[in-house]
């Protein structure tokens, strides 16, 4: 027996509306990824939340299938050639820098931990050799500056040391002066 036929309004529960709205976000990507694998099509599927966060999956490059969208649902027209190719040009630009844009806060959401979920073992090795890469780079930058710190303060002590015997060698002339 099928669970009954869902009634489709606006869930007021904010809860449990962000509830249904990660779950059903997780099956709408895998679903998109899975078509592109199985029928060896191109899917591009964007989704924003009520809040306004980006999720997105494409099966190749975003731009590519925006731009073949675009000349199936807007077919050129030859009126006014010129300020045509400037348009196309610009909106191949905007439509590059939106693309690179998104795909480096996709980055780095991914190297934050978080959308994780539909990556594959490859994807995630590259994840991981990137933080590696980090993380060393940032172990490395912490050594350096804790052996200039030790550095400093070595050269505290010995100034110190130096005020130390400088102040020995005056108390002893002092003492010596007196005894005389």
């Amino acid at each position: 027996m099928g669970r009954g036929k869902v009634v489709l309004k606006k869930i007021q529960n904010k809860i449990n509306r962000q509830v249904t709205f990660s779950k059903r976000r997780g099956g709408l990507l895998k679903k998109a990824h899975e078509l592109s694998v199985l029928c060896d099509a191109q899917v591009a599927l964007i989704i924003f939340s009520s809040h306004g966060k980006l999720f997105e999956f494409a099966s190749t490059d975003i731009t590519k299938i925006f731009e073949k969208y675009r000349q199936f649902s807007h077919p050129s027209q030859d009126n006014n050639a010129a300020d045509l190719d400037e348009t196309e040009a610009s909106y191949q630009m905007v439509s590059r820098l939106r693309a690179k844009f998104e795909s480096l806060c996709r980055s780095q959401r991914h190297l934050q931990g978080e959308e994780i979920g539909t990556l594959g073992v490859k994807e995630l090795h590259k994840i991981e050799k990137k933080l590696d890469r980090a993380l060393l780079k940032a172990r490395q930058r912490k050594t350096q500056l804790m052996l200039e710190l030790l550095e400093e303060e070595r050269k505290k002590e010995r100034a110190l040391e130096e005020e130390n015997e400088q102040l020995k060698f005056e108390l002893q002339e002092g003492q010596h002066i007196q005894a005389v």
